[in-house]
């Protein structure tokens, strides 16, 4: 397998990814999907903008459900895109749009853009030999045949460390360690020589004991081939060791990116600070306080108002977009603190909560109750935990005609925008403000 001749200039723009939105249709019940009627969006990937240069390494981390997975996945167009755009543009040749391509274009495409994926021990099928699997794209492709597909198969497998190749070839993907199999994946991807490979989660299923050899043979395999790497975890360690730069995902959208040196040194966004206290330290003596998240990543088919991360983020302040369902996170964490007898008063005088899951800037409590019994109630919640970040998004509390009225401050949805030497995606950040999409007023919560 031939090195690839450097002649077009590291650092040239290879994928171009321009507000990039893939959505899964939810399935719902059979009566709602024989009506016709809205079962609701999956937001996986929402708005995501990332140019990928010749020769570097782009981590993309974030928590499972983060997008990661599905934005690596349509780089190669394994999945549609929704919205927006993503461009090849091969040194030397025309710009290839991805995301309008069809399922002819994409297979020719295939020799250029390569996946390794997560499990080795599910992408090899395991009734083919280790020289038809590694050798199979060269067949579906046409490249090669014969004696001349055994050589590149035997050049693929020494180049990735199967050494003696001719002791792999006729062997079973049953008959090999994870770390073979994985190594056997990666000489598939490569063999057709392309230019980007998205490695998702490589070494996650791997002992650790391994993990590092198969991260220096891809570091030495971008080397001596060229390769451009998409590098899809959730582990910062790994992407500090492997990558140039790194783009934190959260919900669906790239909430922080920037030069790896620089993310790790000050990390901006209140998610990636998180991310980074949650890393383990081998060293007792080095212990530090983890201060992690709050709480699970919401529901990406609903995704919270303003910064989707404000639930959970102990920065958070007014602007970050408080809506109805904070309130009522906050309501049944506070129940769970009460004596049943106040606990029962307390929902009797509130009412059925369920009209707080309708995203709402005013909220309306305990119509028909005891008014002056719910402002208590809440009053009591704020002298419980005063620096909950909640209060700082509520605007006003009033005594309605009926009942009580909760209002929160005008929130946005922060954009990325420089901060440093990196791009970041925080209200802490000011930037030019995009209010949000006013609510129908059948959306209200009463």
């Amino acid at each position: 397998m031939p090195t690839k001749p450097d002649d077009t200039e590291v650092g040239t723009s290879l994928l171009r990814v321009r507000d990039l939105d893939v959505h899964f249709a939810l399935r719902g019940g059979t009566l709602k999907r024989l009506l016709g009627m809205d079962t609701g969006t999956v937001r996986a990937v929402d708005g995501v903008d990332l140019d990928l240069h010749r020769g570097e390494v782009v981590g993309l981390v974030g928590e499972s459900g983060s997008g990661k997975t599905t934005l690596g996945r349509a780089l190669l167009g394994l999945v549609p895109a929704t919205r927006g755009s993503i461009t090849y543009q091969p040194p030397g040749g025309s710009d290839r749009v991805v995301s309008a391509m069809s399922g002819r274009e994409l297979r020719r495409l295939r020799t250029d853009l390569q996946m390794v994926f997560q499990d080795p021990h599910a992408a090899l099928n395991p009734s083919m030999s280790i020289q038809t699997a590694v050798g199979h794209p060269l067949v579906i492709h046409g490249i090669a045949s014969g004696a001349e597909l055994r050589t590149r198969v035997v050049e693929a497998l020494e180049r990735v460390g199967l050494s003696p190749a001719t002791q792999f070839l006729d062997k079973y993907p049953a008959d090999l360690s994870g770390g073979q199999k994985q190594r056997a994946v990666i000489a598939r991807a490569i063999i057709t020589g392309p230019e980007v490979l998205v490695a998702d989660e490589p070494v996650s299923m791997l002992d650790m004991s391994v993990r590092a050899k198969i991260l220096q043979l891809m570091l030495d395999l971008k080397h001596e081939l060229g390769l451009t790497y998409v590098y899809i975890t959730h582990d910062l360690a790994t992407a500090k060791f492997f990558c140039d730069r790194i783009a934190i995902m959260y919900l669906g959208r790239i909430v922080e990116i920037g030069p790896t040196e620089e993310i790790f040194a000050q990390p901006r966004h209140p998610y990636t600070k998180a991310l980074l206290k949650a890393i383990p330290e081998p060293d007792p003596r080095k212990m530090l306080p983890r201060d992690l998240p709050r709480g699970e990543i919401p529901d990406a088919a609903l995704p919270p108002l303003g910064c989707s991360f404000h639930p959970r983020c102990p920065e958070a302040v007014a602007e970050c977009g408080w809506e109805s369902r904070d309130l009522r996170a906050a309501i049944e964490d506070h129940w769970t603190r009460q004596d049943p007898a106040v606990y029962e008063q307390e929902r009797r005088d509130v009412g059925d909560l369920g009209d707080l899951d309708r995203p709402a800037k005013t909220v309306t409590l305990g119509r028909g109750g005891s008014t002056p019994r719910v402002l208590a109630m809440l009053e009591g919640m704020r002298s419980e935990e005063p620096d909950a970040p909640l209060w700082r998004g509520v605007e006003r509390t009033d005594q309605g005609s009926d009942g009580v009225d909760v209002t929160f401050h005008a929130g946005y949805d922060p954009l990325l925008r420089a901060a440093g030497g990196v791009e970041v995606a925080c209200v802490l950040y000011p930037q030019p403000v995009t209010p949000e999409p006013a609510l129908p007023e059948d959306r209200s919560a009463t």
